[in-house]
């Protein structure tokens, strides 16, 4: 995914990563040193890791939270919808690795149910790209209301990435 030589273009990828079970920031790093492989680049930057309290739900267990930083090449030609899609697996792989077993859970009027885990992957941003699917929004929907998300995000995206959150 990091290989494109000359005919393709550079994105910059920016992942939300969260712990609140185990030894988190063993689990962080375990996840980034995984995302490496998967994505066969090391990051380009790592935030500071910020303790939080579980956002969407009670449990005694205080997150530990980052982001990461990963410059990727998008060949010439490529789907990036598609792209985006295989960053998605990737992290979705990431997590089955480390432990995570389930998919979303929601109530009966549709909300989100949250639930502590070993480690959480959130695609935040991807370059400029929006994308809308049922399975992947980006940029994350509920990133600016997240201090989890943005403390540690403002610490490794540029004043020109941040500023365009808001536009």
């Amino acid at each position: 995914m990091a290989e494109a030589g000359n005919s393709g273009r550079e994105v910059m990828l920016y992942l939300g990563l969260g712990s609140n079970l185990g030894d988190k920031r063993q689990n962080l790093l375990d996840a980034v040193k995984r995302l490496d492989m998967a994505f066969a680049v090391h990051y380009d930057a790592l935030s500071d890791f910020v303790q939080t309290e579980p956002w969407g739900f009670e449990s005694d267990d205080l997150f530990l939270n980052a982001a990461v930083r990963y410059r990727l090449s998008v060949p010439r030609g490529t789907c990036m919808n598609a792209f985006a899609h295989e960053i998605l697996r990737k992290c979705k792989a990431v997590e089955a690795e480390m432990g995570r077993t389930g998919k979303p859970e929601y109530d009966s009027e549709g909300k989100r149910i949250y639930r502590s885990r070993v480690i959480d992957i959130d695609i935040l941003l991807l370059g400029d790209f929006r994308i809308d699917d049922n399975d992947l929004k980006i940029p994350h929907p509920f990133m600016r209301e997240r201090d989890f998300v943005m403390i540690p995000l403002r610490q490794i995206a540029s004043r020109h990435t941040m500023d365009s959150l808001f536009m």
